[in-house]
């Protein structure tokens, strides 16, 4: 549904973007996941035909958005990240505005109008100028109109930006929901976001594509190695924690052993193994307390989370900038 290809930016000197790719199918939700100026709005307003590209092209439902960006236009629901609103119209008369603009009327428009009202719950704000709205409010006049002419392709730039908890909870399941029967691409800088919602995520950092994937599949191309939680305690006296540690350690499968917390004569301790001892660690483990006589409460193995897979991804890549990569 959604095809980029060698995407390149240019604003004078500075690149924003450089040679980015990738691919979103129909019915799939697509996060793009970086820092603050990594590129993310670039690509989004170069999707919505807001920007030419200096390089690059990318096609949304087979049209090309360099050569039949009308067309292109048709397809997609658009909420940037600078909310597009008329701050003096009530919410009524602005999403009927948008609705028209959009080439919704007679039957269509009141039905169109009273689904985008429920579902990101305006319908009590429908009278109610657009200024008087709370920033939150803002943000769902603002999705509203990227929803109203149930666009094929639904395009979002930060969307829970503003929102409280309950409100974000809701316009998650909205997300999930809409991808039942359309293709959705979002950015966020927030990494929950796309743990919450993403089917896939990639992953931008200095205008360039460092990642693409599921998060299972980020988190294993990012993690050096295993890593193992354990929480045991032994019959030994206090300071048995160091032969707990040795013994660990004596085991092919793990590299280190890092007592992390100790309680009640309870110790908790994190065991960390090259990646492809992964499957063996937590039987090395098992069969070692019961030679050794220990108890165990807790033995798992402990996948990186998406904050880690994040910060392993974009500090790899400006290491490899600082040693005289790619500018």
């Amino acid at each position: 549904m959604i095809e980029a290809e060698k995407l390149t930016m240019h604003y004078g000197s500075v690149v924003a973007l450089r040679d980015a790719g990738f691919r979103v199918d129909a019915g799939e939700i697509l996060g793009l996941l970086g820092p603050n100026g990594a590129g993310k709005s670039t690509i989004m307003r170069i999707l919505t035909t807001y920007l030419y590209p200096t390089g690059g092209t990318a096609r949304i439902g087979g049209k090309d958005v360099c050569t039949e960006p009308i067309d292109v236009r048709r397809m997609i629901g658009y909420m940037p990240e600078v909310l597009p609103l008329y701050i003096e119209m009530e919410v009524a008369e602005y999403l009927s505005f948008v609705g028209r603009a959009r080439g919704l009327g007679g039957g269509t428009l009141r039905p169109r109008t009273d689904w985008v009202l429920e579902r990101t719950g305006l319908r009590a704000m429908y009278r109610r100028p657009i200024r008087e709205l709370s920033k939150g409010f803002r943000q769902r006049t603002a999705l509203a109109q990227a929803l109203i002419h149930d666009p094929d392709v639904i395009i979002l730039d930060e969307p829970t930006a503003g929102l409280d908890p309950h409100q974000i909870l809701e316009i998650r399941k909205l997300i999930r929901e809409l991808a039942e029967h359309k293709t959705v691409i979002f950015s966020t800088h927030i990494l929950q976001e796309v743990e919450a919602v993403a089917d896939r995520v990639v992953i931008i950092n200095r205008g360039e594509i460092v990642a693409d994937g599921t998060v299972e599949k980020l988190a294993r191309r990012a993690q050096a190695g295993a890593r193992a939680e354990l929480l045991v305690k032994t019959d030994g006296p206090a300071g048995a924690g160091g032969d707990v540690k040795r013994g660990l350690e004596a085991l092919k499968s793990i590299e280190k052993a890092s007592e992390i917390g100790v309680e009640d004569g309870w110790r908790r301790i994190e065991l960390q193994g090259p990646a492809q001892a992964a499957r063996i660690i937590c039987a090395d483990v098992y069969r070692l307390a019961r030679e050794k006589g220990w108890e165990l409460a807790e033995l798992k193995l402990k996948p990186f989370t998406i904050e880690e897979t994040f910060l392993a991804l974009t500090e790899s890549e400006s290491a490899f900038m600082a040693k005289g990569g790619a500018a």
